[in-house]
């Protein structure tokens, strides 16, 4: 199993948790995120005065899912998430030892 996480702009969300629904991934973990890369925040006005937005919203998104369709599923955040600008995001996998299901005492594939 792998874990795949993806910082993504919000209003990219429905679109990649859509895609992913089709090839059976059930469950999503979503965290309002702030942050910057290359991005590097921005400059806001508000009545008048100028403001240093350094940090930007993001969501990340994190996902359990099985090694055969680890490919599928980034391929899909990557392609659903994508805008072609600066600050489209990040995505990263690690790899899962174990799950379990606290309430029935599952572990592995079963808890998943």
């Amino acid at each position: 199993m792998r874990k795949i996480e993806a910082i993504i702009k919000p209003f990219k969300l429905d679109d990649v948790m859509r895609a992913l629904n089709e090839i059976g991934v059930q469950g999503m973990t979503v965290t309002e995120v702030k942050g910057f890369g290359r991005q590097k925040g921005h400059t806001e006005f508000y009545r008048g005065a100028s403001y240093e937005i350094n940090f930007v919203p993001k969501l990340k998104i994190e996902v359990v899912v099985s090694e055969e369709i680890t490919d599928q599923a980034v391929s899909i955040i990557e392609t659903k998430a994508k805008t072609g600008e600066i600050g489209d995001g990040k995505i990263f996998v690690y790899p899962i030892e174990n799950t379990v299901r606290i309430r029935t005492g599952e572990h592995g594939k079963e808890a998943a």
